[in-house]
């Protein structure tokens, strides 16, 4: 029990930290409403399993010694996040030269499958993350009583922290964005975040292995 508190203490200081997760939330939440950010946040479930998973079953570590597979990682991240700041610029200032201060929330529903893969690659794509399975989540497995479901257990219990921390996240950014209606306070969250998503990327690729 004390391992399971330990871990997620750890999980949750990971995910409260600020990050690339935290900018898409914020960007999603404040420029498209809440149902996009929710369909964001089960993105980003999804893939925190799929990491639990790599790690469990030893593919994270074969990418971490491979210096050109772990290169490889961090460009395709760093580009998917250069990518989604730059298009979140994109749209703020088509935005703000149509007169709009915050969009319809009804655009959020254009595409489901687009905000779930939004969440799930930029959780995938983070070297970082990757980097905390293999460091952090083997201190809390005992390799002489191994379990599969003990190990998914934490890794589930990582997913439910962050799926609990981004959808307060998104209720708060919802009130902000209701009082906020008709405002150019949307347009700029949005043009803040976009920067903060290159600012990341670059972090991204200057994280050495």
């Amino acid at each position: 029990m004390q391992e399971v508190f330990t871990f997620a203490v750890i999980a949750t200081l990971l995910v409260m930290s600020p990050g690339p997760n935290g900018v898409l939330i914020v960007k999603t939440a404040a420029s498209q409403g809440k149902a996009a950010s929710m369909l964001n946040i089960s993105g980003l479930f999804a893939a925190t399993f799929m990491h639990g998973a790599l790690s469990i079953f030893g593919l994270s570590a074969l990418v971490l010694q491979s210096a050109e597979l772990f290169m490889l990682v961090k460009i395709l991240g760093a580009a998917y996040l250069f990518y989604i700041g730059a298009k979140a610029i994109w749209q703020s200032m088509q935005q703000q030269q149509a007169g709009i201060g915050l969009p319809p929330v009804h655009q959020a529903k254009q595409s489901v499958r687009y905000y779930i893969s939004e969440g799930f690659l930029t959780q995938l794509l983070n070297p970082k993350v990757s980097v905390f399975y293999l460091a952090a989540f083997p201190q809390f497995i005992d390799p002489t009583d191994f379990s599969y479901g003990f190990a998914f257990a934490l890794v589930a219990l990582h997913a439910s922290i962050i799926f609990i921390w981004f959808t307060l996240m998104t209720l708060v950014i919802g009130r902000i964005r209701y009082r906020a209606k008709n405002s150019a306070l949307g347009v700029w969250l949005q043009r803040a975040s976009g920067g903060a998503m290159i600012y990341f990327s670059s972090l991204v690729l200057t994280q050495r292995s």
